[in-house]
């Protein structure tokens, strides 16, 4: 077993076996790079791929995401989740467009100086991009590096993260880095996945992990994380004939999108309690509707959300509250469990 033959034998198989289509493979415009990585960043390549065609059609380069209304590219992003990630491209493209006249950094560390980027896609974009030798470290390569080599480090903690950066670079094919860290990326998702396919592996032989008959047990697993359950519960109520609704604030989930009147309870609030609490004081109302539980499983939470639909002849909008029609809230992004609703309810007819 050497390091040579590692690389060897995985550029053996990216030429001769490779198979795995997608539409930035090969792909040299670091901007269609960046949006790829962005999207792929926490989501399957079978959900992001849809996602970059419609981000592509509509925004095909730097100017044109940046011209673009915060609301539109939220409104495309809807549904996809992590929504930092679209803050932060929105706030990148500007950046670039006004500050560095719409041309993209060709070396790393400009790259990584960018918000929203850190050494993974740094390391994809100037590879890819501008054949820069610089190794990707993803989840996809901590698991074939872990299971050829045997290493039993945490990759999450602070020495597991510079033995596979420091074992990934002396693996890379220098004459080609983009076309090596293509290889690995395909390599971890199509032949070394989470449930192996080590029959007819090219690696195989040297593979430490099936030496030992153990490739399941890397690489270590991480230790779950604890779920926290949230009770959401959202009142849907019109003033003139317009939805009342808010973007959320910064500093939980979903900020930026937008939602009807939020309140937070337990799963044993008093609905007519909660909904006292935004009723102007002595005001009449009647709960005509509420919804069976809604559930949507985040990385580290699970949200349980209802909705109540109130009558009352209720004047003006409550304090940090608008109102807007259909029309105009079919335009605006909101987090898929209000999503999922509004359509099941056919509620913007």
């Amino acid at each position: 077993m050497s390091e040579k033959a590692f690389t060897t034998a995985l550029m053996r198989w990216h030429r001769s076996q490779n198979r795995r289509q997608m539409p930035w493979k090969g792909e040299k415009d670091p901007y269609k790079i960046w949006i790829s990585e962005i999207i792929l960043q926490q989501t399957r390549v079978e959900q992001g791929l849809s996602y970059y065609n419609r981000f592509i059609s509509r925004f095909p380069d730097l100017k044109s995401l940046a011209q673009a209304k915060d609301t539109e590219v939220y409104k495309l992003w809807e549904g996809l989740g992590y929504y930092s990630r679209c803050r932060n491209l929105i706030h990148t493209a500007g950046s670039l467009f006004h500050e560095r006249k719409g041309v993209f950094p060709d070396n790393y560390e400009d790259i990584l100086a960018l918000k929203g980027i850190g050494p993974y896609t740094a390391a994809a974009i100037s590879s890819f991009a501008f054949g820069e030798p610089r190794a990707v470290v993803d989840g996809n390569v901590i698991r074939v590096l872990s299971r050829y080599f045997a290493l039993r480090q945490d990759p999450a903690s602070s020495a597991g993260k510079k033995l596979f950066a420091r074992l990934a670079d002396s693996l890379l094919y220098k004459k080609d880095p983009g076309a090596y860290n293509q290889a690995i990326m395909d390599f971890g998702a199509t032949v070394c996945k989470p449930a192996p396919v080590c029959e007819g592996c090219p690696l195989q032989k040297d593979c430490l992990a099936f030496g030992k008959g153990k490739v399941q047990s890397y690489p270590l697993k991480k230790k779950k994380a604890v779920i926290k359950e949230r009770w959401f519960y959202y009142v849907l109520i019109q003033v003139k004939g317009k939805w009342v609704y808010r973007q959320r604030p910064a500093g939980d989930i979903w900020h930026n999108l937008h939602e009807f009147i939020f309140l937070e309870g337990t799963e044993r609030s008093s609905l007519k309690s909660m909904v006292r609490k935004v009723m102007p004081y002595g005001k009449a109302f009647e709960i005509s509707y509420i919804s069976e539980p809604h559930t949507q499983k985040l990385s580290h939470q699970i949200i349980h959300a209802r909705f109540l639909h109130i009558k009352s002849s209720l004047g003006s909008v409550p304090a940090g509250y608008q109102a807007a029609g259909s029309a105009a809230l079919k335009k605006k992004a909101f987090p898929r469990i209000i999503n999922d609703y509004i359509h099941s309810a056919a509620l913007f007819k």
